[in-house]
């Protein structure tokens, strides 16, 4: 089973960005397989939109770095985890910025990187970023256009209703052919097909604690994406999935270690990272969580 763990990006952890490459390296000489950013813009202090079904955002959002200068610091101390994005609001970015910005991470990681994109959940954020919050399933899906036109041509250009990116010499390419594989954060219906149609990898989220049959539920949407990946005449089994751990306050790291277990077994899935953001207090206490979960799950 391959066990990753989210980078100290938010809350007080984003007060010790300076210890971002000391976190990577050490997670990777423990044997980590992967490291990982979120993406929050701003958090709104009267959202019209909660976070998970809530009123209200987590105090860590408070608090945030850049997920693209928080994977550069991983990826400049380290040479052999996997970088990614669990998520990137690839709607509130241009999609030739956004396509610079990974270009620039998977270039300097020597092809490690793994772009995870969503819509968000935020009006406030795309308000922000100056995007409409109305059609951003849309947009998602011009934007991917865009970036596999900048990614596999040169020239290059994009012309959607929504997004375009003029015509210009795209010479700089990214280590992985023909592109990073791109991966879609989706639980709707329409999102999963997108993944069927469309993602080279899924990212799920498991919620710990949880209900204790979760893993069978990932398996059935994952079922979904494997019908619409066959409906489009794709290969299922070259879609990965990569679950999410979404840890809350307080759980102890013998119940975090048995839940992973437990939707290993149920959904069949081998390849997890534990978000660390509510959990460890500080960047010393998630170095000691995650060699500790390591251990648990080793």
């Amino acid at each position: 089973m391959k066990i990753g763990f989210s980078i100290p990006q938010f809350g007080a952890h984003a007060r010790a960005a300076a210890r971002i490459p000391e976190f990577a390296a050490a997670m990777e000489n423990a044997g980590a397989d992967s490291l990982w950013v979120g993406d929050r813009l701003i958090a709104a202090t009267e959202p019209k939109v909660g976070y998970g079904g809530t009123d209200s955002i987590p105090a860590e959002f408070n608090q945030v770095l850049d997920p693209f200068l928080t994977l550069a610091l991983a990826a400049a101390a380290t040479e052999r985890v996997r970088l990614g994005a669990n998520v990137l609001i690839a709607p509130l970015y241009p999609p030739a910025v956004l396509a610079r910005a990974l270009t620039t991470l998977d270039v300097a990681s020597g092809g490690r990187l793994i772009p995870g994109f969503g819509i968000g959940w935020s009006p406030e954020e795309y308000e922000a970023a100056g995007v409409p919050f109305s059609q951003r399933g849309a947009r998602l899906e011009q934007t991917l256009d865009a970036l596999e036109a900048i990614w596999t041509t040169d020239p290059a250009e994009y012309s959607g209703t929504l997004v375009s990116v003029p015509r210009h010499r795209a010479e700089l390419s990214t280590v992985q052919k023909p592109r990073p594989p791109v991966h879609l954060a989706a639980f709707t219906p329409a999102a999963l097909d997108r993944v069927g149609r469309r993602g080279d990898g899924w990212l799920p989220v498991v919620p710990v604690p949880g209900p204790p049959q979760w893993g069978v539920r990932l398996r059935e949407l994952r079922d979904v994406v494997d019908r619409a990946a066959e409906q489009a005449g794709r290969d299922p089994a070259a879609i990965e999935t990569i679950v999410r751990v979404n840890v809350k306050a307080g759980t102890g790291l013998d119940h975090i270690a048995e839940a992973v277990r437990r939707t290993a077994d149920q959904s069949g899935f081998d390849d997890f990272f534990i978000d660390l953001t509510y959990l460890s207090a500080s960047v010393d206490s998630a170095l000691t969580d995650a060699h500790r979960l390591l251990d648990l799950l080793a």
